[in-house]
């Protein structure tokens, strides 16, 4: 019997019917889903040290679960000492299993880690996508402190198929995504 994860079960047997019910789609293809979960960490101090792009690789790597891969520039900027095709960043894309499997971690264990967190801000692209910050890349428990040089942040983009930020927002909630400023039902 094949693994299926947690939150991929919860969304074919709670969410598809809820936001079904709620936004009173006709058909089920209709329901907005969640397509692909971005990871990206800008390493703006790589230009000067090499090895911290490397370090943000397997740090990336490890969070996700799946290799990243690193990010280049795409043009000079003298007043950076940055030139064309040097490595900036570091980005994966978790589809699939992955993604569910990354989003429960995130939901259930790395958010809880958060110093005083009271939530995470509810603001949407206007396209139903959902970009949180995190200014710390020690709230996942797969990455060792005594092991890191720098404390970092990264982003993590939540890309759904909802048309509107209403139908994202209500998407993302019903996956359990703390969001701020809602009581909880």
């Amino acid at each position: 019997m094949e693994h299926i994860p947690n939150l991929k079960n919860k969304y074919q047997n709670e969410i598809i019917s809820n936001l079904k019910e709620k936004f009173n789609y006709s058909s089920v293809m209709q329901v907005p889903r969640l397509l692909k979960i971005v990871i990206n960490q800008g390493v703006g101090q790589a230009v000067a040290d090499k090895k911290m792009i490397d370090n943000s690789t397997l740090e990336v790597t490890t969070i996700a679960g799946q290799k990243a891969v690193q990010r280049m520039s795409t043009k000079d900027i003298s007043n950076f000492k940055l030139r064309k095709k040097m490595p900036i960043g570091v980005k994966v894309t978790l589809r699939r299993d992955r993604m569910y499997e990354f989003m429960e971690r995130l939901i259930s264990i790395a958010l809880p880690r958060v110093r005083d967190f009271k939530g995470v801000g509810a603001k949407l692209d206007g396209r139903g996508n959902y970009t949180l910050g995190i200014t710390e890349q020690i709230i996942f428990p797969e990455i060792d402190i005594d092991k890191i040089g720098k404390i970092m942040g990264l982003e993590i983009t939540f890309v759904t198929s909802a048309k509107t930020d209403e139908e994202g927002y209500a998407l993302l909630k019903e996956f359990g995504v703390p969001f701020k400023n809602i009581k909880n039902n």
